[in-house]
């Protein structure tokens, strides 16, 4: 189990929502936050007043996972927080785009994870939290792209634990529902569908902590009825499809993708 207090800690996505709350928890337990994402203005801010250091990085560059290791070298805790949205038929997508979403939430997240292991191993100790989703364990209309990388997200993280079961290094996968004023369904500002309840940018703090501390292999942060909902999905996809349509998830997931047209 990895202590947060006096821990180095870097998080990336760190200046959207649920960036920002997972550093304000992290901080507020007395660890030194290390923050970065694109938007620059928005992360010297939050450093400042959490007391801790930025560093703007694109991960949709090939090279920006390495000069971010190349800046730190070594940390105590790796948050992967960040994630492009990619909602949008299948067939719609163009290849640069794919790409470009492949390498932001899940390739960057791998490699960041290759770049800072050795430093965690040749310590004896570390964590590394996957912030994943729910659309790791059900895909819904619409979300092919996202679904691939946040599976993909999720069954990299167990192989990584399975690996490093020995060594003293934990691997936590955190996987956020619906989540209001903050992710992607807040940004698109669409209403979810009725009777579709919401968790809080803090609820996923919270998880991140608990994970950490507890050294658990995963966490949803889901009211009780989307939980249950990506259970079945894993077992019986088919079914889940069929109920999930029946409750308008076409309808919703094509609001999405209108109101993320300008977010990727």
């Amino acid at each position: 189990m990895t202590q947060i207090k006096n821990s180095k800690v870097l998080i990336t996505g760190a200046s959207g929502g649920l960036g920002q709350a997972i550093a304000k928890k992290l901080a507020s337990l007395g660890a030194k936050v290390i923050l970065t994402s694109r938007r620059s203005e928005i992360l010297q801010n939050l450093a400042d007043s959490l007391g801790g250091e930025f560093i703007p990085a694109d991960l949709s560059d090939p090279t920006a996972a390495k000069k971010l290791f190349e800046k730190i070298n070594d940390i105590d805790i790796l948050v992967l927080n960040a994630g492009l949205p990619a909602t949008g038929k299948f067939e719609d997508m163009d290849i640069q785009e794919i790409e470009k979403i492949m390498r932001v939430n899940l390739y960057s997240p791998l490699e960041l994870s290759k770049l800072f292991l050795p430093g965690m191993l040749k310590r004896g100790s570390g964590h590394i939290v996957f912030v994943s989703s729910l659309s790791g364990k059900a895909a819904t209309p619409g979300s092919s792209i996202y679904s691939a990388t946040k599976f993909g997200m999720r069954g990299l993280a167990f192989g990584m634990r399975a690996d490093l079961n020995d060594n003293n290094i934990g691997v936590s996968v955190v996987s956020p529902g619906f989540i209001r004023d903050a992710g992607m369904f807040a940004d698109a500002k669409i209403e979810l569908p009725k009777g579709v309840t919401t968790r809080t940018p803090e609820d996923v703090a919270d998880a991140v902590v608990k994970v950490t501390e507890k050294n658990l292999a995963e966490l949803d942060v889901a009211p009780v009825t989307m939980w249950m909902g990506a259970k079945i999905a894993l077992v019986a996809p088919e079914f889940s499809r069929k109920i999930t349509k029946i409750m308008g998830a076409e309808s919703t997931a094509q609001k999405l993708a209108e109101g993320q047209k300008d977010k990727k």
